[in-house]
């Protein structure tokens, strides 16, 4: 595994994104991993090991998360610049085509650069995100960006909050959520950790009641999509609804999908199960 970082463009000049790549740097089988909203690229050092003999696998820090820098201008965190980062990184891979991971944000990430004209993307994982988010997950995820996060004395104190933040990531392992913890904090200088995302990442929540905030769409974007798809559907999650995956298959009929049970928003993809189910997908799907 080694880290890089690619230089991008915003609104109020030009910020770093790091990211880690796995596997050999000539394969011209690369895999782009993108994580959620809070998250960062190192959720994906499990799936990686195990995937790293086949693909080079590229897991960035979208800005303002892990590594990659926070932005001057709040208002630049959206996914219209996310995904200007991510094609500016393709480009700066000499990549004209790549296969797509991504979990929530990530996956609507995925979607957008998808749906447009000559994309990129050759095949599409979803990890837990649809077409449709519905208005109280919404508000759930607003609530919590605009909650004032805690300084951790330590890193025990770390792992009980991401411990009980993430439990819908599923039952995960001793080892899997010390892994998380590890990537979720950063050191303070006065001592203690604090989580390394920056808090204007809320920006688009901030000065409107939350009980006002809507559900969001993105049909337009997924009836654009043409290129064989694989939805991952956690069994308890309330962001990704039974209903939408139904309007999502009407759509793109060759969509795969692949319920995981015992999990809600959004699965972790580090058990060898999970991880088992990319890995097929992407075999049978491996002559597109």
């Amino acid at each position: 595994m080694n880290k890089y970082y690619i230089t991008c463009e915003d609104s109020g000049g030009s910020h770093k994104m790091a990211y880690t790549q796995w596997g050999k740097e000539d394969n011209q089988n690369i895999l782009i991993c993108v994580h959620g909203l809070t998250r960062n690229g190192r959720d994906f050092d499990f799936l990686a090991q195990a995937l790293e003999k086949d693909y080079c696998i590229i897991c960035p820090d979208i800005v303002g998360r892990g590594e990659s820098d926070w932005l001057t201008e709040a208002k630049d965190y959206n996914l219209i610049v996310y995904a200007q980062d991510i094609l500016r990184l393709i480009k700066h891979l000499n990549a004209t085509q790549v296969d797509w991971l991504g979990t929530s944000m990530g996956g609507l990430i995925g979607m957008a650069i998808a749906s447009q004209a000559e994309s990129p993307i050759r095949r599409l994982i979803i990890n837990d995100v649809g077409a449709f988010i519905p208005e109280k997950a919404m508000q759930r995820i607003a609530g919590y960006l605009l909650k004032e996060k805690p300084d951790f004395p330590d890193l025990v104190a770390a792992e009980i909050y991401i411990r009980d933040t993430y439990k819908p990531f599923g039952n995960l392992t001793d080892e899997q959520w010390q892994h998380l913890t590890q990537y979720s904090v950063k050191t303070l200088p006065s001592g203690g950790y604090r989580l390394n995302y920056d808090p204007q990442i809320s920006y688009p929540y901030q000065n409107i009641p939350i009980n006002s905030i809507k559900a969001q769409e993105f049909w337009p974007w997924w009836e654009k999509i043409s290129c064989p798809i694989l939805l991952l559907y956690g069994q308890e999650s309330d962001l990704l609804l039974p209903d939408t995956i139904t309007q999502m298959k009407e759509i793109n009929p060759q969509m795969s999908l692949v319920t995981l049970p015992y999990v809600g928003h959004a699965p972790a993809l580090m058990s060898d199960e999970q991880i088992k189910v990319i890995e097929n997908w992407l075999a049978q799907t491996s002559g597109v």
